[in-house]
């Protein structure tokens, strides 16, 4: 079976379109107010609506996020999942799972293989897992920096929950990544973009055009 794509940072109709005309199997809405990438619930809940009709499924990327955004989010976008990015304890993804009804995708940050050992704390709580890489202290952002960690770190690894591989991954290098990974997902933001929070309607679809061809 082939892998699948999500394509997250998604800001406007056009690059939503170009998202579910190439076959993701998710988006998603960045909700982090430091990130280019950011929207409103509000804003995001319009933007969703044509990805409900396709049966592709809608996450709303967070980082540590208060029960008042969640709150905001179950009432406005409705989405599938909960993308954690932050410092997120599994008691803590347990709750807003619950408090949401939304799955939860949990973000872990790697540069070692030792950094994979808190996937099975997330087991548990978790639908999906997210392995992403670790950015240096000071970067500004928890995620989004368009840099790729060690691909053979993930070789052979089996999870209790379907993951995906995130991190520096771009039209170019995403077959490479998935072929040496064995990644069943993969994540994309940064990778099809002109500019930062800029997404260009042509990367997405050469992403998912490389994705379908492993």
């Amino acid at each position: 079976m082939s892998a699948r794509a999500k394509i997250c940072g998604l800001s406007t109709p056009e690059t939503v379109l170009a998202a579910l005309d190439g076959a993701a199997s998710h988006i998603g809405f960045n909700f982090f107010p430091r990130s280019p990438r950011y929207v409103a619930p509000e804003a995001s809940a319009i933007l969703a609506e044509p990805a409900r009709a396709r049966g592709v499924k809608v996450v709303a990327v967070t980082v540590d996020p208060d029960d008042a955004l969640l709150e905001n989010l179950r009432a406005t976008l409705r989405p599938d999942f909960i993308q954690l990015h932050g410092k997120e304890t599994p008691a803590r993804a347990h709750e807003v799972a619950a408090r949401t009804g939304a799955g939860i995708i949990k973000v872990l940050s790697v540069s070692d293989a030792s950094d994979l050992a808190p996937a099975a704390d997330f087991e548990l709580v978790a639908e999906h897992l997210m392995f992403d890489t670790k950015l240096p202290k000071d970067h500004p952002l928890p995620g989004g920096g368009g840099m790729r960690f060690d691909w053979t770190i993930m070789q052979g690894r089996r999870f209790a929950r379907p993951w995906f591989l995130a991190g520096g991954l771009d039209p170019w290098n995403v077959g490479e990544a998935i072929s040496v990974s064995g990644a069943p997902l993969v994540d994309v933001s940064s990778g099809v973009e002109r500019g930062p929070g800029l997404k260009d309607p042509l990367l997405i679809s050469a992403f998912l055009d490389a994705v379908r061809r492993v």
